[in-house]
């Protein structure tokens, strides 16, 4: 006989005068005068146990319950009394008057209350068992698990295939670092764990699988930030036979639908953008198009003007000079503060800027009189006329500045323009939109320079085809080649990203001659896929969404930590497991390894 007939959360008055058999915890008991009320719950949600003294032997076990006991109760729905309804819970019309009361299991007191907030991070990770107890997290889960229903029966309909690619792989370094396990069959051997199945769904493709997906764990042993971890879930896929528009447009397809059947929230339209745009206009290959501020490009106008931080990177290989027009930024009373002003300054700085160049428009009318700024008498009129014609400048408008490398200015003054936007100041002066807003960026770069290594880098990874008439740009000008790769962004986040591949192996060789990387380094690192594409492999291309931002971004959580049940710190430690840990001798001397630091081993 099962041991339940409902879940506490689904009683509602569709049950009134039956009785049902609930389990599950007791969240919070209430004394009221010789009658007990319990609040008893399970993953759907509470509900209201009532307990009368005049069932003796009953009301004995609920005088002795304690917060999260797991209990069993039999008893009668009925409706609650009038003024007593709480229309914030399905079962906030009815009660269950208790007849029977049986302790599954007590508990010894939890470390913290499950309704407690402003919990430590390292708290809830300790503590994760108890912390998924709680409706926020317990919520946060359901959504993913039906964010990953809903993926599955998308790609089902439209004859995509679940396979499996392997966990233990070839290490290939590109990229992040490699999560390498030792061999202990073949000594000084190691294999990898995968940072994406990019070869294997490629190789999937040659095999006449024609469309594949998987919603799969990645590995990548990286500097840590607030949205990475170092194991992560992909929704891969991959199909043959698809040019880039139509690709993009079943995979938009699919994530409106996910969205909609899981938020009830339509997405609308997924305008495009090149990478050029959003870069010249946005500082970001990711914009957050809900900010309504955009860069002014003045690097034309600057190369010679007196302020040197200006001329200086006007004239510089690779430099660039913009202006951020924040409207309203410098209205007497409601603007920006000083104190604001300079802590933005000091914000720019973490992108690699040296500072923060303003101006604060006045008065119009009057011209270079009516600016304030300690730059103003450095730049000609030709160049303060440009300034404010470019930006549309307006009485009462703050003008921020960007000037040095390229990716500096990119970085910090984009970072700065989402600040902004995002602060009170933004939010109340209407350059913020609270809504959904999606983007396709298309026509990536394929490759970018890396002054370091003095050689080119793929954008996207080495697979990526480059767009139609661009083969030859990649021995003759790489820097001008333009890939078919493409990312879906959404409110700033990057939530997929993929290309359609390179199926040809005199192509492919292009990009590794581009790569500088010889022959016999491709045989060695990629020689298994080299081979297969001889066979003829078919056009093909697709992408892989990061399933846990995404259900990061429909629940609204803080951190990506809030919807992945066993997460890492972002010192990639298991708090709950204390994993890593050491290991014993033996263990290491069956796997042929040997650690410098002796003390590092765990005693016998």
């Amino acid at each position: 006989m099962a041991m339940r007939s409902q879940y506490c959360g689904l009683v509602t008055e569709a049950l009134l005068g039956q009785t049902v058999t609930l389990c599950g915890w007791v969240n919070r008991r209430r004394d009221h005068g010789g009658v007990i009320f319990v609040d008893v719950r399970d993953r759907e949600g509470y509900v209201q146990v009532v307990c009368d003294p005049d069932r003796a032997e009953m009301f004995k076990v609920a005088e002795d319950l304690r917060n999260e006991f797991c209990i069993q109760v039999k008893g009668l729905v009925r409706a609650r009394p009038d003024g007593t309804v709480n229309d914030n819970l399905k079962s906030g019309k009815i009660e269950v008057l208790c007849h029977e009361l049986k302790v599954l299991n007590p508990s010894v007191t939890p470390p913290f209350q499950l309704d407690e907030e402003n919990l430590s991070e390292t708290t809830r990770l300790t503590h994760r068992v108890l912390d998924l107890r709680r409706p926020y997290m317990q919520n946060n889960l359901m959504l993913r698990y039906r964010v990953a229903m809903e993926v599955r029966k998308f790609l089902d309909t439209h004859g995509f295939v679940d396979i499996e690619t392997p966990m233990l792989t070839k290490s290939t370094p590109e990229g992040a670092r490699d999560y390498l396990v030792p061999s202990r069959v073949h000594d000084g051997h190691f294999f990898a764990l995968p940072q994406s199945p990019q070869l294997f769904k490629q190789l999937l493709m040659v095999a006449g699988f024609d469309r594949y997906y998987q919603i799969t764990k990645c590995f990548r042993d990286e500097d840590l930030r607030a949205d990475r971890q170092p194991e992560f879930t992909q929704i891969d896929i991959e199909t043959s036979f698809m040019e880039e528009e139509d690709i993009r447009d079943l995979f938009q397809g699919m994530i409106k639908t996910v969205f909609q059947n899981t938020l009830g929230v339509d997405l609308g339209e997924f305008p495009v953008m090149s990478y050029q745009e959003a870069a010249l206009r946005f500082g970001s290959d990711k914009p957050d198009l809900r900010v309504k501020l955009e860069f002014t490009e003045l690097t034309d106008v600057m190369g010679d003007v007196d302020f040197k931080v200006f001329s200086g990177a006007a004239n510089m290989k690779g430099g660039r000079v913009v202006a951020l027009r924040v409207p309203g930024g410098a209205r007497e009373g409601s603007g920006l503060s000083r104190g604001e002003i300079d802590s933005y300054g000091e914000f720019v700085k973490i992108y690699g800027a040296k500072g923060l160049a303003w101006i604060k428009v006045n008065d119009l009318a009057k011209g270079r009189d009516g600016l304030q700024s300690p730059i103003v008498k450095n730049l000609h009129d030709k160049a303060i006329a440009e300034v404010l014609a470019r930006t549309g400048a307006q009485d009462g408008d703050l003008l921020f500045f960007g000037a040095d490398k390229e990716k500096i200015v990119n970085d910090a003054i984009g970072a700065l323009r989402i600040k902004i936007g995002h602060s009170a100041f933004g939010k109340n002066n209407g350059l913020f939109e609270d809504r959904w807003a999606p983007l396709w960026v298309v026509d990536f770069p394929m490759f970018e320079y890396d002054d370091e290594s003095d050689r080119w880098m793929a954008v996207h990874h080495p697979f990526t085809a480059p767009k139609d008439g661009h083969e030859d740009l990649m021995v003759t000008d790489p820097g001008k080649c333009i890939s078919k790769g493409y990312d879906m962004v959404l409110n700033g986040w990057e939530m997929g990203g993929g290309s359609v591949r390179i199926h040809r192996a005199d192509v492919q060789q292009k990009v590794f001659d581009a790569l500088k990387i010889t022959p016999e380094e491709a045989q060695l690192k990629f020689g298994f896929l080299l081979d297969a594409l001889q066979y003829g492999a078919p056009p093909h291309g697709g992408l892989a969404f990061g399933l846990d931002r995404i259900v990061t971004m429909m629940t609204g959580a803080e951190s990506i930590r809030d919807v992945i049940a066993f997460p890492k710190t972002q010192r990639a430690q298991c708090l709950l497991t204390q994993a890593p840990s050491l290991v014993d001798e033996k263990q290491l001397r069956e796997l042929h390894i040997r650690l410098r630091n002796a003390d590092l081993v765990k005693p016998a």
